[in-house]
């Protein structure tokens, strides 16, 4: 997987391709609204999952009925590369079996 920092107009692409993402300062992130307090913990334990499969973590908070992640891969120095967006694409694929939006 790529680890070079993207370019501006690289992360604006790969953002293009997931609503409800943006870019935050030097990371990306995206909140999700959930139905109750249990599908949200419920999704963080998924998003879990997910991260020690790629070996890649995001900063992952959970509250009442929302999720929400920031994400930038530290070994490059913070820098966005191919590797935050691949777990992106991985939560917005699992997000819908929790009821997220």
């Amino acid at each position: 997987m790529h680890l070079e920092p993207l370019s501006p107009k690289e992360i604006e692409d790969r953002l293009a391709e997931l609503p409800g993402w943006s870019l935050d300062g030097d990371r990306i992130a995206r909140s999700y609204r959930l139905g109750s307090h249990f599908a949200a913990t419920s999704m963080v334990v998924h998003i879990a999952q997910v991260q020690e499969e790629l070996d890649h973590h995001s900063d992952l908070t959970l509250g009442y009925h929302t999720v929400s992640l920031t994400v930038n891969t530290h070994s490059v120095g913070g820098a966005v590369t191919e590797r935050d967006f691949e777990l992106a694409r991985r939560v917005e694929q699992l997000a819908p079996a929790h009821g997220a939006s």
